[in-house]
């Protein structure tokens, strides 16, 4: 009697651990084709954003192609003080911060509007349309924008000049005056990223419970408080997320923007140059490879730390906000 009361003492453990590893080889086998479809996209993050910084040691070494990465000549922080040493150290880096904080503002509060707008006619035949010709632009090339920019305001012969002449007003020397570049850079920026920026947002409104302006509907709710009460609040979250990935890449302009539209004109420097168009003609200009890694490892860290602090201060007002 005492052996079978023992041994049905010690059945049940031992059928719970049974049934505790089955669980987990069960778990294990439902995530094998989540983990082998995640593969090829951690393989490439690997590669191409985890290895390559290797190559941030060329910051600090005089690099010579013949020596290569690992025998070229430690230099410590020369290069650091060839970027920052020279009189237009404080143009570039304002230019930068300026134009992409400008940037950044304008696009989240067109992108955004421009979703809401397209939510209201997302059952149209119309809507596909419209969709497609605001990302359109997204995939055309800055050199391609660079001579539509110049047919509009390129001399008196530009499309605003002849307007103005016709105005009876004076025509405006475009590529000359740097005071008008910031407004003018913003509009190409804006036309080509707000409809990617758009088709973001609206697919946030999408994801929103429909039941939640069916009730507000029947509560008398105007178009304006759906949006005011509902759509915005809840897309809080994503403009938030989105903000401070792009404050994450402040100190990397868009070269091509900044360098084809004004033309790489010298007169229009005041307002275009920012840290990738100066480190470009450096480079073709002195050939120095460790000067140009050293902009790139700056404008790295300097994004990391802004990321890190405007995260801390949403965390500090809305912690379920924050990225981490």
């Amino acid at each position: 009697m005492a052996t079978t009361s023992q041994s049905a003492v010690l059945r049940p453990p031992t059928t719970k651990k049974r049934a505790g590893w089955l669980g987990s080889q069960r778990d294990f086998q439902s995530t094998v084709t989540f983990t082998l479809m995640a593969l090829p996209g951690v393989i490439m993050l690997l590669v191409f954003a985890y290895l390559p910084m290797i190559g941030l040691v060329i910051a600090f070494k005089n690099y010579k192609f013949e020596q290569g990465m690992l025998g070229s000549a430690w230099v410590g922080l020369d290069n650091f003080r060839f970027l920052f040493g020279t009189d237009q150290a404080w143009r570039i880096t304002r230019n930068t911060l300026l134009m992409n904080s400008l940037f950044i503002t304008t696009g989240t509060i067109v992108s955004l509007g421009i979703a809401l707008l397209m939510n209201e006619i997302y059952t149209s035949a119309m809507s596909k349309f419209y969709q497609t010709m605001l990302f359109f632009p997204h995939f055309i090339s800055w050199v391609i924008v660079s001579y539509f920019v110049f047919g509009f305001l390129g001399g008196e012969g530009g499309l605003v000049n002849k307007m103005l002449i016709s105005l009876s007003l004076e025509p405006i020397a475009w590529y000359r005056s740097p005071q008008y570049w910031p407004a003018v850079l913003t509009a190409a920026n804006l036309w080509n990223g707000m409809g990617f920026g758009s088709i973001v947002y609206l697919a946030g409104i999408l994801g929103i419970d429909p039941t939640y302006f069916e009730a507000a509907k029947i509560d008398g709710a105007s178009k304006w408080q759906q949006i005011r009460y509902i759509t915005l609040p809840l897309l809080l979250p994503l403009v938030i997320i989105l903000v401070l990935l792009g404050i994450g890449r402040i100190f990397n302009a868009d070269f091509g923007l900044f360098y084809f539209v004004p033309r790489n004109n010298p007169q229009l420097y005041s307002t275009t140059d920012v840290i990738d168009t100066f480190v470009y003609r450096s480079l073709v200009q002195l050939g120095d490879i460790g000067m140009a890694a050293a902009a790139g490892f700056y404008q790295s860290v300097v994004g990391f730390l802004l990321v890190v602090l405007a995260n801390w201060t949403v965390r500090r007002v809305n912690s379920d906000y924050s990225l981490f």
